[in-house]
């Protein structure tokens, strides 16, 4: 029959080297974890930081953990040593030393400081008494809790510094260039708004790299229901960087820096497309020109016409594309560019309104081109059906033709006489002829 203890049945010799075994890997595998923490970047860069907010809340209570950490590790050891000792007296204990063994290996014989007791979310100060007994079982559970609320905020803070600090340096560097490109551009703060959103992106990076140093688990996510690890474990915090404010910042400067690109195009190209919107206006000035010599020749050679009057031309085009060019000579890109493109609209109505106009006014014109054109094919289809010497078809002819070319020239007249010619025409082709 087993002896019995008051921690239960008293362990055989089997079970005794076994639970040895265990707790001798058990100590390794604690004492590696340990000594990672020890040079874990994240907790050696939360010893040397100034830290502000929720990191140093967080900080201020696990940080005296590590000297707890060491002092229940060497007491564990001490213990794991005490029942070696006991264990190394006679290959074959006896049921004396397994009873020792049993009570050093299971029972509550270990005498820990109450703040190493992190129970209920007490702090090292929170418990009023000054020690008590535990197992090592205990001891372990104790150490891990510890460990999990270092390596929690160790690792979290490690995760941010490693994910946002280098690349706010790198996006403030890119800032750098992007506000040399405005000032190459003429965009300055207080004359322009992109000139103000840089100067308030700078601040906004500055102060955001400020916050990231002093308070890095502000900007840290933990994974929900996650667990804080334990000495051996993977000894990283579950979780994600929060980056949404860097990544608001980073989308600021490309809007910036496209905006601004574009005003270094313009810069390129204002020579270019100041000389097309001279060209556009020079060719709608042309077309009014041409317009007012055809109104002129359309009032000597088209009678009882009603002709509309030319425009003249947009004297406040050239004003302001004068303005334009002037605003290219002093650098102000940012004002010439909407000034452009609102001058380059206004040249193409300029020409569309001036050859609307050459076309209104020349209207009579085309018309009498048209009338001239039918009469002749009328003469030629007569001479193809072999009537043309017809007398009657002759003498509507000719009665047509001096209207269309006399000036000045009746439309309505005109036109009569080309329809009788051609009403005369039909008959005279007689049957078994074309049809006209």
């Amino acid at each position: 029959m087993a002896l019995t203890g008051p921690n239960g049945p008293v362990m055989t010799r089997e079970e005794v080297d076994r639970t040895l075994t265990r707790l001798g890997a058990e100590r390794d595998a604690v004492e590696a974890s340990l000594l990672a923490l020890q040079d874990h970047p994240g907790r050696r860069l939360l010893e040397g930081a100034e830290l502000s907010g929720r990191t140093r809340e967080r900080w201020s209570e696990a940080e005296p953990g590590l000297g707890l950490l060491w002092s229940m590790f060497d007491t564990y050891s001490e213990a794991l040593a005490a029942a070696r000792a006991v264990r190394s007296r006679r290959a074959r204990p006896g049921q004396s030393e397994l009873y020792e063994m049993t009570e050093l290996l299971r029972g509550r014989g270990v005498t820990v400081s109450a703040g190493q007791l992190p129970q209920g979310g007490l702090h090292i100060t929170g418990s009023t008494r000054m020690s008590e007994q535990v197992s090592l079982t205990e001891l372990v559970e104790r150490m891990n809790t510890w460990y999990g609320r270092i390596i929690e905020v160790a690792s979290a803070a490690d995760a941010v510094w490693t994910a946002l600090p280098a690349r706010i340096d790198l996006l403030s560097a890119e800032l750098g260039r992007v506000r040399a490109l405005a000032r190459s551009v003429g965009v300055h703060p207080g004359e322009h708004p992109a000139g103000d959103a840089l100067e308030e992106m700078a601040k906004e990076l500055a102060a955001l790299r400020g916050e990231v140093v002093a308070d890095p688990l502000a900007f840290w996510v933990p994974r929900p229901g996650a667990g804080t690890g334990a000495p051996g474990g993977s000894g990283s915090a579950p979780g994600t960087v929060d980056t949404g404010r860097y990544d608001r910042a980073a989308r600021t400067v490309d809007g910036l820096r496209v905006q601004l690109e574009d005003l270094l195009r313009l810069r390129d190209d204002a020579d270019e497309r100041l000389e097309g919107i001279g060209e556009t206006l020079a060719r709608a000035d042309a077309t009014l020109a041409e317009a007012r010599r055809a109104r002129g020749e359309v009032l000597a050679k088209i009678a009882s016409t009603e002709v509309p009057a030319v425009p003249g031309p947009a004297s406040a085009m050239r004003e302001r594309l004068a303005q334009a060019d002037q605003l290219r000579r002093h650098g102000q890109w940012h004002r010439l560019g909407p000034l452009l493109d609102t001058l380059e609209g206004a040249a193409q109505r300029e020409l569309q309104r001036a050859r609307e106009s050459l076309t209104s006014v020349t209207a009579p014109l085309a018309i009498r081109a048209e009338l001239r054109g039918r009469l002749d094919a009328y003469k030629a289809m007569a001479a193809r059906l072999g009537v043309s010497e017809d007398p009657e078809l002759i003498e509507r002819y000719d009665q047509a033709r001096r209207m269309l070319w006399s000036a000045p020239c009746d439309l309505r007249a005109a036109e009569y006489a080309v329809m009788r010619y051609q009403q005369t025409l039909r008959p005279t082709a007689g049957p078994g002829r074309n049809s006209v």
